[in-house]
């Protein structure tokens, strides 16, 4: 039975953005799978993982309603390699499905669509928000860093998404460092929190874009429901308390320097050629006017940058992982940032001059 006609672009789009949820590996089989719905005039794409739910429409020639499961890897790995602007066609034989295109023809196993786990749409009325695409996806990138990643409080695996009043707060940290950003929603919104898993916030980033398009943000108690152009990401949430972050915050230090953010991040990229592979530390030299950032092995080696700075505190040595100011300074695109300091062993304080409402908290490292 012919199943549909249609160019590669219009199933290739929404295919590429359900299967990053997709795992390779899977207890159950049907979950490799990609459940392909048609609907009147609409093809949906839906995959999940149990956990989180993607699903992708398409508009196609209106036709007979249907819906299989098949693998979401091979259909992929078929329609990249297929010629742009081909026509595919899709036909159901038998358990399974037939993709054609020119002399090209392949015969897919497939799985009832019946027993394809969807999560529960939800039934109660959720708190709303909506937002620009691009202020989303910007305000995960600045903190996403900073997820943990299986780290046995789970609850550190994710982000703390807040709505409170006008404000939209998210936070992660892995015990380590900790990244807050907030973006004013122009109005006030019932308060909801929740904590969203690692794997939903990489895959909102990926499938968000920079534009003024508007994004759907629906908050349940057990449930995230994001939507976006043709584009639906459902995800539980994790079940846990987050940390105070506002404890960890410090308010009241006054050593700081403000710099070129690329001087800086290009001068600890050099100097973490000579790193330590394992502890990967870099000593930070606070003296008058001057930063300079040194890096040693275990053979031996060395790096040493210097760099101009106005800083009239007292004097400072102070050791840090090096990976995580290399990832804070990556993912802020300002073109200053401002670092404020206690002691030695007290945490450090990276700001954004131009953004208040962008904090990052960096625990020291005895090296």
């Amino acid at each position: 039975m012919e199943l549909l006609k249609l160019s590669r672009e219009t199933i290739l789009k929404p295919l590429q953005a359900v299967t990053g949820i997709v795992e390779r590996r899977h207890t159950l089989p049907i979950l490799s799978n990609v459940l392909l719905e048609i609907k009147g005039d609409c093809l949906t794409l839906v995959a999940t993982d149990l956990e989180i739910q993607v699903s992708a429409t398409s508009p196609v020639t209106k036709t007979k309603d249907y819906s299989v499961t098949v693998s979401a890897k091979k259909l992929l790995d078929i329609l990249r390699t297929l010629p742009e602007n081909e026509v595919i066609t899709l036909e159901s034989t038998d358990n399974r499905l037939k993709v054609s295109s020119g002399s090209s023809k392949f015969n897919l196993q497939t799985l009832p669509a019946d027993d394809f786990p969807r999560l529960m749409e939800p039934a109660s009325n959720p708190s709303r928000i909506v937002l620009k695409q691009k202020e989303l996806k910007n305000l995960l990138t600045l903190v996403q860093f900073s997820m943990a990643q299986q780290d046995i409080r789970y609850y550190l695996n994710g982000m703390l998404f807040l709505i409170e009043g006008g404000l939209i707060t998210a936070v992660a940290t892995d015990g380590h460092r900790l990244s807050i950003a907030s973006l004013g929603l122009g109005q006030a919104h019932d308060k909801g929190e929740v904590i969203l898993p690692r794997k939903a916030v990489q895959e909102m980033v990926k499938l968000l874009s920079d534009t003024e398009d508007t994004v759907e943000i629906e908050l349940l108690h057990n449930q995230v429901k994001v939507s976006f152009s043709n584009i639906t990401l459902m995800s539980k949430i994790v079940d846990g308390k987050f940390p105070d972050y506002k404890k960890v915050v410090p308010t009241s230090y006054v050593k700081n320097f403000s710099v070129e953010r690329i001087k800086l991040l290009q001068a600890l990229q050099r100097a973490a050629i000579l790193s330590n592979e394992k502890f990967r530390g870099v000593r930070w030299v606070l003296t008058p006017n001057l930063l300079t950032v040194v890096c040693n092995n275990s053979e031996q080696e060395e790096a040493r940058e210097e760099l101009n700075i106005e800083y009239n505190g007292e004097p400072l040595d102070i050791g840090f992982n090096i990976t995580y100011l290399l990832d804070v300074l990556n993912n802020v695109e300002s073109e200053r940032v401002t670092c404020a300091f206690g002691d030695a062993n007290s945490s450090t304080l990276l700001t954004i001059p131009s953004s208040p409402d962008f904090k990052y908290v960096v625990m020291p490292m005895r090296i």
